[in-house]
């Protein structure tokens, strides 16, 4: 794979841009792989990377039904941030946030990262007291937040109405190097440079089956025929329960739809992300302009990736009292993503009751921001059949062991 650089741009402008190679490869499945990445979104790219990259595991095969960067990948608000509360929570939204600020540069993909800077704001007396508790635990475990004053508020997002009769803002919980990166770009930027390496990746291939034989996996049935493999790696969002059926054991997680939308593309109002829990919305602007709206999760189960109007009007209205000047702009486009969800509303990563079989599965709403640090820590657990540090506590043991991850509470809203 030829390096991307101003070089190469100037040379391919000289062609008339005819001497540009494909990004990655689009192989035939093979008869057998080391590893099998069920899905090609951004998790399980980043799996396949780190496996080839880290570890050395080369022939690897990532499978996705559809098109590569379809599923949430691309159907997401972008937000990356690491101030949680749990310690383990912490160190992987850390781990995927630092490995975010370089990305571009091992990657050789300019995935557009802007830590632009995150303000959670604290609209209610106990989202105050809530936000100092995490400031002081951020400090602990070495995270830069830090809470700052209504005036500060105000200063760093002068769009804010903050003494609004019903949501005033009391402050916020900040975080500097915080921010969003283009979604599409990383799947690409993943998808290229594992590529590069020797992964195969294999677009509108469905697997409809998964072989087992004493316990242990040994292939899959796919829309374009057997594969067998040494070990399977399920990372589908979603669809994950759907998989773990079909290898025959269940997961605790439910899947429903989390919405978005963005505005028609205005001048520059807003150069941070700020998320409003209390009346659930979060927003930022993105480079074309738009101002890129994120909601809640739908109330019950469903696997639809569109929007409802019924979203539209609880985020819209409830953001319209924090920031009166989005009151008379259209709406561009809407969307959905189908999440999964944990009781604890923490992720599952680790081994499943079939040998050989792992998955990576549960980010409930913010699946985004973790992509790094969750294909790091996915790819050392599939290679070397344990979890290392940052995915032991997210295994399945932890929900008979009642030793919850409890983010859902602890974190306000789990964006």
């Amino acid at each position: 794979m030829r390096r991307y650089s101003v070089f190469s741009i100037a040379r391919e402008a000289m062609r008339y841009h005819q001497g540009w190679e494909r990004a990655w490869r689009s192989p035939e499945p093979k008869a057998e792989y080391d590893v099998i990445v069920v899905g090609a979104g951004g998790h399980g790219l980043a799996t396949a990377y780190y496996l080839a990259k880290n570890h050395g595991v080369k022939n690897v095969a990532v499978l996705e039904k559809g098109w590569l960067g379809g599923g949430n990948t691309g159907r997401n608000t972008t937000i990356i941030r690491s101030n949680y509360l749990q310690d383990p929570s912490v160190a992987i939204f850390e781990k995927a946030r630092s490995l975010y600020e370089d990305l571009s540069q091992q990657l050789n993909f300019n995935i557009m990262f802007s830590p632009r800077g995150v303000l959670m704001l604290a609209q209610t007396e106990h989202e105050l007291r809530a936000y100092r508790r995490a400031e002081h635990a951020n400090r602990l475990q070495g995270i830069e937040t830090e809470m700052v004053s209504t005036a500060r508020v105000k200063e760093l997002c002068p769009i804010l109405e903050t003494g609004g009769p019903r949501y005033p803002v009391l402050g916020g919980l900040w975080q500097a190097r915080g921010g969003t990166a283009r979604h599409d770009a990383v799947a690409w930027g993943y998808a290229r440079a594992a590529s590069d390496l020797g992964v195969d990746i294999i677009q509108q291939c469905e697997v409809t089956g998964i072989d087992t034989a004493g316990g242990k996996v040994r292939g899959v049935q796919t829309s374009r025929g057997a594969i067998r493999c040494k070990k399977l790696a399920i990372v589908v969002a979603g669809h994950s329960g759907v998989l773990a059926e079909m290898a025959g054991f269940r997961l605790p997680v439910e899947s429903v739809a989390l919405q978005a939308l963005v505005s028609e593309p205005i001048k520059p109002v807003i150069d941070i992300v700020v998320m409003a829990n209390t009346v659930h919305g979060y927003m930022s602007q993105s480079d074309k302009g738009e101002l890129v709206i994120g909601g809640g999760a739908d109330g019950f189960n469903n696997y639809t990736q569109r929007g409802s109007f019924q979203h539209i009007e609880e985020t819209v209205s409830a953001l319209v009292e924090t920031f009166p000047i989005i009151s008379r702009l259209k709406m561009l486009r809407q969307w959905g993503g189908i999440v999964d969800m944990t009781g604890d509303r923490s992720p599952i990563i680790g081994r499943t009751p079939v040998d050989g079989i792992f998955v990576n599965c549960g980010w409930g709403t913010g699946g985004f921001k973790a992509i790094p640090g969750s294909g790091w820590a996915m790819a050392e657990t599939v290679a070397k059949g344990t979890p290392d540090a940052l995915a032991g506590p997210f295994g399945l043991d932890r929900f008979v062991e009642g030793r919850m991850i409890d983010e859902s509470v602890a974190a306000a809203v789990a964006h």
